[in-house]
C-alpha cells in the first residue's frame, strides 16, 4: 500500500487546515487532539499539529483499519 503524502504548503497544520483537508468538523479533529490520539502542541487556545505526524498519523490509522479489515477476513473465511 503505497503511503499517504499530506500536500501541504505549511509545516505546521491548524484545525482548520487539518478540518479542510478531512472533510470533517472542528469537533472531530479536537476530539482527537485532546484525547492524545493525534499528536499536538497547544499555543494558548489554539492546537497546532506538524504535518508530519499528521501524515504519520493518517497513515497509522489506515494500516490499523486495514489490519482490522484482513482479520476479519480471516475469520470469516
Amino acid at each position: 500500500m503505497e503511503r499517504i503524502v499530506v500536500d501541504l504548503p505549511k509545516e505546521w497544520l491548524t484545525v482548520a487546515d487539518i478540518c479542510e483537508y478531512m472533510d470533517v468538523s472542528t469537533f472531530v479533529v479536537t476530539s482527537q487532539l485532546r484525547s492524545g490520539a493525534l499528536p499536538a502542541v497547544k499555543f494558548g487556545r489554539e492546537w497546532r499539529v506538524a504535518r508530519s505526524d499528521f501524515e504519520d498519523w493518517i497513515n497509522e490509522q489506515r494500516e490499523q483499519r486495514d489490519a482490522v479489515s484482513e482479520e476479519r477476513r480471516d475469520r470469516v473465511g
